[in-house]
């Protein structure tokens, strides 16, 4: 519930820089100058394509929640039972084992969603996100197409 909180305070706080970028835009093209003009478009694209990426980063995060959830229910999410270290960190090695055991599942069934999705688990906790995150889009774009 604390990260939907935060999520939701930096989503205000970026929707008010949108319209103060908004105003400057038209402010600069209200000037009739053509650098004013361009700077200001500019400033209008540039929320366009800030909002474009936060609102797909927010349906990834609804979608991958919809996904857990779903595994979850069905007992289908592995137990957090990895070693950590003094920090609260995964143990590399217990993270590298759950990830071998996660590839073998999927390699072994490559359109399961919920394989994907345990193997987007054990990136992370092996500390390779860009790949979790990977792994996760691809488990929910293979659950949005049985569905």
């Amino acid at each position: 519930m604390r990260t939907k909180a935060v999520v939701a305070v930096c989503c205000a706080v970026l929707l008010f820089y949108f319209v103060l970028l908004g105003r400057l835009g038209a402010d600069l093209i209200g000037t009739g100058n053509w650098a004013g003009i361009a700077l200001g478009i500019a400033l209008f694209l540039l929320p366009l394509v800030g909002a474009w990426a936060v609102v797909r980063e927010l349906m990834f995060g609804v979608a991958t929640e919809r996904l857990g959830r779903e595994l979850a229910e069905r007992g289908a999410l592995p137990a957090d039972e990895l070693s950590r270290t003094a920090s609260g960190r995964v143990d590399r090695a217990a993270g590298a084992a759950m990830f071998q055991r996660c590839r073998a599942e999927v390699e072994a069934d490559p359109a399961d969603a919920g394989a994907w999705y345990r193997l987007a688990i054990a990136y992370d906790a092996a500390g390779d996100r860009r790949r979790g995150r990977a792994a996760a889009r691809h488990a929910v774009r293979l659950h949005r197409g049985r569905g």
